[in-house]
């Protein structure tokens, strides 16, 4: 059996339980389900991701600085 954990989410706002409800409902599915599968899609894969971008980093001979950044992104925006 896989490693799992169990967690408990307090305060959640009555809006967002609908949601989460009527969604789970039209993909026939419980909430409890809908919920672990978008805690999954959303936070499962981002430590793999950043461990990709931290490993390219340690691959690069020296990193960009900051002013470099900046300029591809405003060179991307014209």
């Amino acid at each position: 059996m896989q490693n799992v954990a169990t967690l408990t989410i307090r305060n959640v706002p009555v809006r967002v339980v609908r949601s989460l409800k009527a969604l789970a409902k039209r993909q026939g599915k419980s909430m409890e389900q809908q919920v672990r599968d978008l805690l999954e899609e959303h936070a499962g894969d981002r430590s793999s991701v950043l461990e990709q971008i931290e490993a390219s980093w340690n691959k690069q001979a020296r990193r960009h600085s900051a002013g470099e950044i900046d300029d591809w992104i405003a060179t991307g925006r014209k």
